[in-house]
């Protein structure tokens, strides 16, 4: 554009028109030299306008035909709104439900006093005969968990008496709480520290070997269920596979989105989609994109993106596009919105994160299980990882593709239709999660109340409160995600859903939640409060050790006593004790290569391959456990404390991780180890040795964390068949087109978005259409957007912060007047043409015929 006089033919080759459509244009304007009579001569969406600067109103509908003519459904998907400006109907009519939360009650003495009441909670169950079918594995469900309830409390008890036996000193009926009392203090504490560092050591060892004995036993039933074949209990052993499903029962798959991979979240949803063609059923499905994204660039990319999967799948009135204007609530809230408006609309709903990729049979094999099971609330698949590169990728995703089908066909065995939701890749009975599931905030204040935020965990528990099943179709395939690329994307993670896990503890005492629930509830927060306890037990070992070298031991506890006490160290014991331990720990990562021996481990690289590939990731998990732990400890006290930990990691073009970073993040941890094994190699270099797998790891974790966040390692490993998965040797059609459709997405994606909305004709179209901010003509209102503008581009772009930069792409009319005075008065507005010039632009971004 030229940066000086407005020029109509500079503006007809902005717009997406091939050349014989610019030549006739141009010739029916070669009289109109003002902007505003472009815009008349284009279009009449609206009457005359008011204002010139509102001229681009007028040609809202045809700009955006001339870009996108094949996603409009014939102009159908264009409407107006009550001020007869163009819009597009990115969703379908609102047909509100009614979804309101239940305040929580934690406190058990009100929950007493409510029982007193006769304020009892009624779970609100089926019919008589539902109930009845459901009797026989609730029953058979509670036995089992009473089994796996025994097994570990004994495993556990035999393990701590044994670990007693272990530790040194052994004069604990010796000690006289009054002789302690009347000495001197400094004695008193010389003889009882090393008996209460022995007394720490061994309660927390109880506690972390009760965790390891429960994971053991899970994924040890799991190994059987899954040799001997299919549990008559199973989900997924209450349909054929092949029945017609019903045409009254619609589904909606919804995929909440915040700030993501554009091509990538939309190469998945494409493949989904025409895989759900292919089954002949898309009849039965309507796909929702929930966008929460606060980035202005990232929400033109997505309208752009969506308006090229609504044309290349011919998803017109199929695939809708939602961007909230009020963030409330996140994820939750999101899929809550949904439920509100169109719910009512849908039998079931499919949650899909950002990564999900889905075949056609298994959308269609979940909304089966929920008709053939009408007492089923959610049904959760068991989604394979695949699709990255890196070596740390790759080593996670075969240690959950072998490992993983254990512990979740364990889930199962124990929790039957009791069991977990994990949030994305699941059926959901709509009306009941729109009766049951919605969210209240925790009450109170601090870091712990405040909106639910991991959601997943409480709204299974609020469905199988009222009486709904939550099960997991553990042997149903064609779910997929993706895992973080590198360990510190890992550890972001992981420091969301830590802080949600211990949020979600405050519900263990709420009223009506299934025992099966607290226990999840509880499982959760053991799974990040386990890395402290560790952190702990190591530590008291480590003190134990230094009070056992550096001071004189009390070989006399009581004034008569004739013989001595004397320290003991028994390493055989020890050593027999580690080695239960690490049978407990790896025993289910070798029975889980067995198994795949016994059905063929070709797509896994053969026998061989495989049992190195376990060998590798073995040592791997070994040394990434320490530095998880001592991360993970982090994580918890500063939820407790309500410190904010901030992770602003740069944008990385392979996701591979900076040697600066590296060190960044783990640098108090290699100098932990240096000074950890430094000090315990002074005093006892024997103690060394056990401690040698922690603090070497930890002295490491820089150069781990660096290396194995290479894709170039990665792709060695690939190309030597190591960490290889079945998804990888004989990839599924869904994954491949996910790829292809990604690389397509790549070769087009829009940057920028921002600028292109307010600059090019196309984009500029589209973002007035779809603008939410829709609001009443009134003289008040004229002169704030009027402000809105002049602040805008009063100065650079660069200088906009995120939400002025949402308000001007948000409301139709400051949109068209942006775009206005950019290139009516382009002079005065240099800076914003500069700016716009030098952007490096991609042609195949940009809309063309």
């Amino acid at each position: 554009m030229n940066n000086s006089t407005f020029l109509p033919q500079s503006y007809v080759e902005a717009l997406p028109l091939d050349a014989a459509g610019r030549a006739r244009l141009s010739d029916s304007l070669q009289h109109a030299q003002a902007f505003h009579a472009i815009h008349s001569s284009l279009g009449q969406d609206i009457a005359a306008s008011e204002r010139p600067d509102d001229a681009p109103l007028k040609s809202v509908s045809s700009r955006v035909q001339m870009a996108w003519p094949d996603s409009l459904a014939e102009g159908q998907q264009l409407s107006k709104d009550y001020l007869d400006r163009t819009t597009l109907k990115a969703m379908p009519k609102v047909k509100r439900s009614l979804m309101f939360p239940e305040i929580w009650r934690t406190n058990p003495i009100a929950r007493a006093w409510d029982s007193l009441r006769g304020q009892k909670s009624t779970p609100r169950y089926a019919t008589a005969e539902e109930q009845k079918t459901e009797d026989k594995w609730r029953h058979v469900g509670s036995m089992r968990r009473y089994v796996l309830l025994i097994l570990t409390l004994l495993q556990t008890v035999i393990a701590t008496w044994y670990m007693k036996t272990i530790l040194p000193y052994q004069g604990w009926t010796l000690l006289d709480p009054i002789e302690l009392f009347n000495q001197n203090w400094l004695q008193s504490v010389e003889l009882i520290l090393p008996y209460i560092l022995q007394t720490g050591i061994l309660f927390l060892f109880a506690i972390l070997f009760c965790w390891v004995s429960a994971g053991f036993w899970t994924a040890l039933m799991g190994f059987l269920q899954l040799l001997i074949g299919r549990d008559k209990y199973s989900i997924s052993y209450s349909t054929n596979g092949d029945e017609p499903l019903n045409p009254e029962h619609r589904t909606a798959l919804i995929m909440p989105i915040c700030n993501e991979d554009v091509e990538r979240v939309f190469a998945g949803l494409r493949a989904t989609w025409e895989s759900v063609k292919r089954t002949g059923n898309a009849e039965h499905f309507d796909v929702y994109i929930l966008s929460d994204s606060y980035d202005a660039d990232i929400a033109i990319a997505e309208q752009k993106a969506w308006m090229e999967l609504v044309r290349d799948v011919g998803g017109a009135g199929k695939i809708f596009y939602r961007r909230r204007r009020r963030r409330v609530k996140r994820k939750s809230g999101n899929i809550d919105d949904f439920c509100r408006r169109w719910g009512s609309n849908y039998s079931y709903m499919v949650v899909l994160d950002a990564d999900s990729v889905m075949s056609g049979e298994c959308l269609t094999g979940l909304v089966r299980m929920m008709e053939a099971n009408p007492n089923a609330g959610i049904i959760q698949s068991s989604p394979k990882a695949s699709g990255m590169d890196t070596l740390y990728a790759r080593c996670q995703q075969f240690a959950t593709r072998v490992y993983g089908p254990l512990f979740t066909a364990g889930l199962h065995f124990w929790q039957l239709g009791e069991s977990h939701y994990w949030g994305h890749n699941a059926i959901i009975r709509v009306q009941p999660f729109i009766e049951h599931c919605a969210l209240a905030p925790l009450p109170g204040e601090g870091s712990f109340a405040g909106s639910i935020l991991s959601h997943d965990f409480v709204e299974a528990a609020l469905m199988r409160r009222a009486g709904w099943g939550v099960w997991i179709a553990y042997d149903l395939p064609g779910s997929y995600e993706e895992l973080p690329p590198n360990l510190l994307d890992e550890l972001k993670r992981d420091r969301r859903w830590c802080h949600g896990n211990l949020m979600n503890f405050r519900l263990f005492l709420v009223k009506g939640m299934h025992p099966v629930h607290r226990a999840v509830f509880l499982t959760g927060v053991m799974s990040y409060l386990s890395a402290p306890l560790w952190f702990m037990f190591l530590a008291l070992s480590t003190a134990l050790q230094v009070v056992h070298t550096l001071m004189e031991p009390t070989y006399f506890l009581q004034p008569r006593q004739l013989f001595p006490v004397w320290p003991q160290w028994r390493p055989d014991l020890a050593i027999a004790l580690f080695s239960t331990t690490l049978v407990l720990l790896f025993l289910p990562k070798l029975l889980s290569v067995v198994l795949i021996w016994f059905k063929g481990a070709k797509s896994y690289g053969g026998a061989i391959r495989l049992f190195c590939s376990l060998i590798l990731e073995m040592l791997f998990s070994v040394l990434l456990a320490p530095v998880r732990m001592l991360f993970h400890t982090v994580f918890v006290v500063s939820a407790f404390l309500g410190w904010e930990v901030v992770w602003n990691s740069p944008q990385r073009d392979d996701d591979a991780t900076p040697w600066s970073e590296a060190f960044r993040r783990h640098g108090s941890q290699m100098l932990l180890g240096i000074v950890w094994a430094g000090g315990m190699g002074l005093l006892d270099l024997n103690f060394l040795w056990w401690l040698s797998p922690i603090v070497f790891s930890l002295i490491l974790s820089p150069f781990v964390s660096v290396m194995s966040s290479r894709a170039t390692i990665g792709q060695k490993s690939k190309n030597a068949k190591l960490f290889l998965i079945p998804e990888e040797y004989d990839p599924p059609k869904e994954l491949i087109d996910t790829d292809n459709y990604l690389q397509l997405n790549r070769e087009r994606a829009l940057k920028n978005g921002f600028m292109h909305a307010l600059f090019n004709p196309a984009f500029n179209a589209l973002a007035t259409a779809m603008a939410t901010s829709r609001h009443k003509q009134s003289t008040l209102l004229d002169h704030a957007r009027d402000r809105r503008v002049d602040q805008a581009l009063s100065d650079a772009p660069e200088k906009l912060n995120r939400e002025q930069r949402l308000q001007l792409i948000s409301d139709p009319v400051v949109l068209a007047r942006v775009h206005s005075r950019l290139w009516e008065s382009a002079d005065k507005y240099h800076q914003w043409v500069e700016s716009y010039q030098k952007l490096k632009l991609n042609p195949e971004a940009l809309p063309q015929r």
